[in-house]
């Protein structure tokens, strides 16, 4: 008996050491979260639906990981973390990851990265480059955000805000397209030159503080109607606010509809699409060509961005019903002008300040705009 029980524990023993060292060793795809969590309603979480769907799909095993610090050296040790987990793809959600995915490009050669948002550089932005292993994926904010301030002012609103979080490319891009979008709505409507107000801000963090609140708040007090969240969890900051004030919020990134009846609409991107079309690319189609070793940009023409069209779990709901004016159909309309190029936002203008804060001035001559008037804080 005790010789039996003895073979049993040896074939158990050796099952375990194969399994622990065999292919089905961890987690094949991984995702890094950067410094917001995986419920974060942005950026974490839509990139983590697009991984969760493919690999459920498909059968793959994966996992996510945050890293215990906001800072290039823990973004890498968490990817070294993802790899010895047994990592053969990683994605990583957002430009806080560039200089980690520069470095773990050449450290990892056999292991592929999505990079969200962001393009592959040395930490003194000296040197970009995108190794054969790396996706660059980028996304047309500037088009987004011309969708959200079209809808907006095409709604009758003409007291608008905006609440950014850093200048970075990304939020520049969708600041510069919300207030392209307006000028265009209001030159149909025949709007008389500045008679749609804007108080553009950026608040300097991605976080939900009071100081966020209450700045939001103010804006509210001043008539500001709705105010384009911009910035993470800046939006949770901004629809308490909203709340208290019985105004409007246009959400970021994913649709924040869920988060709040504050929520008219949300200019996003196609976090979870983008995410899953590259993994295809790697596991279903063999087309890693596509994508690795340069940039791609999801934009209207592919579907990359836009405005939510449909309500989870009612297809039959409308998911522009917050909306007085704003329908599908005006909907449909200007987003095949972005698709055709009738249409093409300006994504990014000559800013003086070293940190990206544009003047009202410079906002003003550098979009052309006249029907749109801008106050900066």
């Amino acid at each position: 008996m005790k010789r039996i029980l003895s073979v049993v524990l040896l074939v158990i023993f050796a099952l375990t050491l194969f399994s622990g060292c065999g292919g089905s060793k961890g987690y094949e795809i991984a995702l890094i979260t950067d410094k917001g969590n995986i419920d974060d309603k942005s950026f974490n979480q839509g990139s983590w639906e697009g991984v969760v769907e493919f690999a459920e799909a498909n059968k793959k095993t994966h996992k996510y990981y945050k890293p215990e610090d906001v800072s290039d050296e823990a973004y890498l040790k968490t990817i070294d973390l993802a790899v010895q987990g047994g990592a053969k793809v990683v994605v990583t959600p957002g430009f806080l990851f560039e200089v980690a995915i520069y470095e773990a490009q050449y450290k990892y050669p056999d292991v592929k990265f999505i990079l969200l948002d962001g393009a592959p550089h040395t930490a003194d932005y000296g040197t970009y480059k995108t190794e054969s292993n790396v996706a660059s994926i980028m996304y047309a904010e500037e088009e987004s955000g011309y969708l959200a301030g079209y809808a907006a002012v095409k709604d009758g609103m003409t007291m608008l805000g905006f609440m950014g979080g850093m200048a970075v490319p990304a939020v520049q891009a969708f600041g510069y397209g919300y207030l392209q979008g307006a000028e265009d709505a209001a030159k149909e409507l025949g709007l008389a030159d500045g008679s749609v107000k804007v108080i553009y801000h950026y608040t300097g963090d991605f976080a939900e503080t009071d100081v966020n609140k209450a700045t939001a708040k103010t804006m509210y007090q001043e008539g500001v109607e709705v105010i384009f969240a911009c910035g993470g969890s800046v939006g949770k900051s901004v629809m308490a606010a909203a709340q208290e004030a019985g105004r409007k919020v246009i959400g970021v990134d994913v649709d924040q509809r869920y988060d709040s009846e504050t929520v008219i609409t949300s200019a996003t991107k196609g976090l979870r699409e983008s995410v899953k079309q590259v993994l295809e690319a790697i596991y279903k189609t063999n087309s890693w060509d596509k994508y690795g070793g340069k940039t791609t940009y999801f934009e209207a023409k592919n579907n990359g961005v836009g405005l939510p069209t449909t309500i989870i779990g009612d297809p039959k709901g409308n998911a522009f019903d917050r909306f007085t004016k704003f329908t599908k159909a005006d909907y449909d309309a200007v987003f095949a002008r972005l698709v055709n190029g009738e249409v093409d936002p300006i994504r990014s203008i000559q800013v003086a300040d070293p940190n990206g804060y544009a003047t009202a001035e410079e906002l003003t001559n550098g979009l052309n705009l006249k029907k749109v008037s801008v106050t900066t804080r």
